[in-house]
């Protein structure tokens, strides 16, 4: 009989509100099943961070935890929904999926079918990874230049909390 199969997943949203807590939740509870469904499969964990960006690694506490104990051995294989989900930073991405590789660790990017263990896998994520680098950049100049045009209308910056 072959090895069980540690696998863990990576959930993340990037902005805190009712909705998108009840998304974080709707993806633990959609991949614990998923992992505990799969008889070769052992659960190592669901791994999450919300209200954070995607380009920023460092900043992750469920990631970096994640990452933790991949060198420690607890996962031999992480699901994610998509690559955005994982890095919208190409570098960081690369860096971090061959890092694993290295630790004989895959990663599944469900949206798009990707395996990092493959061989057309790290070309695919570099392609993925590169237009969810760019999209996040657009995001970031849209919300910039929304700002600046305010303020030219001498409208204060409308997105602070209210007390």
């Amino acid at each position: 009989m072959a090895e069980e199969l540690k696998v863990a997943a990576y959930v993340r949203v990037s902005v805190e509100s009712a909705q998108m807590k009840h998304s974080l939740q709707a993806q633990k509870e959609y991949y614990q099943q998923m992992i505990e469904n799969e008889s070769d499969w052992k659960f190592a964990g669901i791994y999450a961070d919300k209200g954070i960006s995607g380009t920023r690694i460092r900043q992750r506490a469920g990631f970096c935890e994640m990452m933790k104990d991949c060198e420690a051995g607890k996962i031999n294989k992480i699901l994610v929904k998509s690559v955005s989900r994982f890095s919208r930073n190409t570098v960081d991405l690369l860096r971090v999926v061959r890092q694993l590789k290295n630790q004989n660790i895959s990663v599944w990017f469900e949206e798009q079918k990707i395996d990092s263990m493959t061989e057309e896998g790290e070309l695919m994520l570099t392609l993925m990874a590169a237009i969810a680098q760019a999209e996040s950049e657009s995001i970031s100049e849209n919300e910039k230049w929304a700002i600046r045009k305010r303020f030219e209308q001498g409208i204060g910056n409308t997105k602070r909390r209210q007390f």
